[in-house]
């Protein structure tokens, strides 16, 4: 369809229309529940805006609805310090718990001296505390709450929320801190669910743990994506004390705002009434559309809350009421076993139809093989079923006075149910194949990483930023080609034959020349990334990025390790050990250079050369080797090499702590490395230098404590420059 271009003059005022008009569906929708045009419109809304600030990038607003849909993924988190510290909530579980609190803090206020006490009563809703923090009207940063005191800026993810505001609309204070929870609702963690399930990936155990991994990914598309809900339920800093002397005014000063607030159930003056908000709301509260697992109880007015006070802990004027979770009895029919993203093998148990918590379920998980042998669960057995965060269900115990004659005990796959691949059962010592006791069995992993059940999963992770950093080639790419295409892409090796599918790919949808020309730029640059990050991104078990660095340092490549005994994979185990045991396995009483310290030992490592001598691994590297892919170490070091003594960091550990400006912490950590540098995650004793940048936390206490030499930036910077080592993602 042909586009006309908007006159500039005419530009503004229509980006202006667009804004409001959507910032009115979002409040309609979501604070006023008076929807007032359908998705199809907002997003035709949506697109005709982005249009407009594309063509126009002098019109752009950080606070313009068209920055919810995403933008560039964040370095990583910083933290700030809360302007009023967001403590916990003590928790109740039964209704004498709850009227010994009204007891409590009625003698408090000295019985009424203070006023007569009112209690709002609302929803605690299942979900992740955060603060929100406006200035003259405009979100200007989101916290969570961390440890109360300090929290991470999460203000990239916040900002992807339609329920929450950018901009207030109305007059509030100069700053305005409203703390709230971000939620999932209750439809799109099953629609989430779904689509993992059909990908055959691990299920997210309930809406809390699933938001709480939304909001802490890096890239605001993917949180987009999850489509996040929002509810204010209290304060934090407001510069005006005038704005509301209770929680209940509080409320709906900020509904009046455009804020979405979690509207109180009840008011009541004493615990009866309490107690009767408590057994009403557990009536309705399934059907809230996101998850609840209480009710808050508060006193109301502000000036009672600050006569109270505050524990260390929680403030003594509020408390929440938890219900206990629903059981039911129902029969197991079969157990399946499910293949997740990272290999695992979880059993799920198929049962009898049951009404749990308002919902009918049919499925339950059972966690591990080694709880299935303790609880000593059969097919045909009665079982009695629970909800964890009353979302998952799961089989707490067996009625063994009921089983059946017939009843088969649960056999758990002696090889991967989706590959055949070999399996790695932890730990060790519950390995029923060497005579180990199956009880203590707490996983069972699949070690083929090109699995189907996980070959989604591994793709992203190999082509990601600190394995082989292949740009433009991200969740939703993989699968646009996995799904959209003929295009083969279901090995590692497949990433580098895309170049052979360039007509394909233009197919895609939004696949322009200028992206697949950037794409196959990155899978090219990609062949020359090293073993380091080859190994990293292959997904081995207990092969992470350090681990993959230490063997690139230890082998000049992937034949070399190959051809390595087992035991030169984990040299310092093999120190550890006495000169006979030592001798036995090596033939020499020697210790093994230091510079091959692998991080590998007696139990991890003949994981890893096991894995690295199957036929899978032969099979995957031999079709990396043909694709192109170099398979030699950028990082090895000859047995007794010694960095340059011309280096200040030769020989040094280093720390790395808080957000630089000019470095990213990856490339910086390789930098100091090629200069003769070991880089720790932590600080000690034996720490030389330890470098801060902006928000550096407790790596930076610990330094001062322990007297170890601090370095900013600057210091940083003089000492690369010396060094030659000065390059930067700044030039």
């Amino acid at each position: 369809m042909y586009h006309c271009p908007v006159k500039s003059s005419d530009a503004g005022t229509k980006v202006e229309s667009l804004r409001k008009r959507l910032e009115q569906a979002n409040r309609a929708y979501y604070v006023d529940a008076r929807p007032i045009m359908s998705d199809r419109e907002y997003d035709e809304l949506l697109e005709e805006l982005i249009g407009l600030e594309r063509e126009h990038p002098d019109l752009a607003d950080p606070n313009s609805p068209s920055q919810r849909v995403g933008g560039q993924p964040i370095a990583g988190f910083r933290q700030y310090a809360h302007a009023v510290p967001m403590l916990s909530i003590e928790n109740s579980y039964s209704e004498g718990d709850v009227a010994a609190w009204v007891e409590r803090v009625e003698r408090l206020l000295e019985g009424g001296l203070f006023g007569s006490t009112t209690f709002v009563c609302d929803a605690k809703i299942d979900g992740v505390a955060v603060s929100l923090r406006y200035e003259d009207g405009a979100l200007a940063r989101a916290l969570t709450r961390g440890d109360g005191t300090r929290g991470d800026d999460v203000t990239h993810a916040i900002r992807t929320i339609r329920a929450v505001p950018l901009r207030l609309d109305g007059q509030a204070p100069d700053v305005l801190e409203v703390r709230g929870e971000v939620f999932m609702p209750s439809r799109e963690f099953e629609r989430i669910n779904q689509e993992r399930e059909a990908r055959g990936d691990e299920l997210f155990a309930n809406p809390r743990n699933a938001c709480a991994g939304t909001i802490k990914q890096l890239d605001p598309t993917a949180i987009a994506e999850r489509r996040l809900g929002f509810l204010a339920h209290g304060r934090g800093e407001i510069s005006d004390r005038r704005f509301a002397d209770a929680h209940s005014t509080l409320i709906g000063k900020i509904a009046g705002l455009g804020v979405p607030v979690n509207r109180p159930v009840a008011m009541a003056t004493n615990a009866e009434g309490i107690i009767e908000a408590i057994e009403r709301f557990a009536d309705v509260r399934h059907g809230l559309g996101y998850e609840t697992d209480g009710l808050v109880v508060r006193i109301d007015s502000y000036e009672q809350q600050e006569r109270l006070g505050a524990t260390s802990k929680s403030p003594r004027w509020v408390i929440a009421y938890k219900y206990p979770a629903e059981r039911k009895t129902t029969r197991l029919i079969e157990v399946e076993h499910q293949v997740g993203k990272t290999g695992k093998i979880t059993p799920r148990a198929v049962m009898e139809p049951v009404l749990l918590a308002g919902t009918t379920v049919r499925h339950a998980t059972l966690h591990n093989y080694g709880i299935v042998r303790q609880k000593g669960i059969h097919i045909g057995d009665a079982i009695e079923v629970e909800k964890a965060g009353e979302i998952i269900p799961y089989v707490v115990s067996v009625h063994m006075d009921q089983r059946p004659r017939g009843a088969r005990p649960v056999e758990a796959p002696k090889s991967c149910p989706a590959c055949g691949g070999p399996l790695e059962i932890e730990p060790p010592e519950a390995d029923p194949r060497h005579g180990g006791d199956p009880l203590l069995e707490t996983s069972r992993r699949c070690l083929n990483p090109e699995c189907p059940a996980q070959v989604r999963e591994k793709l992203i992770w190999f082509a990601a930023r600190g394995q082989m950093d292949i740009d433009g080639l991200g969740e939703q790419t993989i699968d646009q080609i996995r799904e959209q295409s003929n295009v083969p892409l279901d090995h590692f090796a497949d990433i580098f034959h895309l170049i052979r599918h360039r007509e394909a790919l233009l197919e895609l949808e939004r696949m322009g020349e200028k992206k697949l020309e950037n794409l196959l730029a990155g899978i090219e640059r990609a062949k020359d990334a090293g073993m380091a990050r080859l190994l990293g991104g292959l997904g081995i078990r207990h092969v992470g990025a350090a681990t993959a660095k230490a063997l690139a340092r230890a082998f000049p490549d992937i034949d070399a390790l190959l051809a390595a005994p087992m035991w030169e994979l984990m040299p310092m185990a093999v120190n550890r050990m006495s000169k006979p045991r030592r001798r036995a396995i090596t033939g020499s009483d020697e210790e093994l250079p230091s510079e091959y310290e692998t991080g590998l030992g007696e139990d991890t490592a003949p994981v890893v050369h096991e894995f690295l001598h199957s036929e899978t691994a032969r099979r995957t590297i031999e079709q990396l080797r043909a694709a192109g892919v170099s398979l030699r170490s950028k990082d090895y070091v000859k047995p007794g090499h010694k960095p340059s003594g011309d280096s200040v960091f030769a020989g040094k550990t280093v720390v790395l702590t808080g957000t630089l400006e000019r470095y990213e912490r990856l490339e910086l950590k390789e930098l100091l490395e090629g200069l003769g540098a070991k880089v720790s995650g932590s600080v000690s004793s034996k720490t030389s230098i330890v470098i801060a940048g902006e928000s550096a936390g407790s790596k930076l206490d610990k330094a001062r404590e322990l007297g170890v030499e601090v370095w900013d930036e600057a210091r940083l910077i003089e000492a690369l420059g010396q060094a030659g080592g000065s390059r930067s993602r700044s030039n």
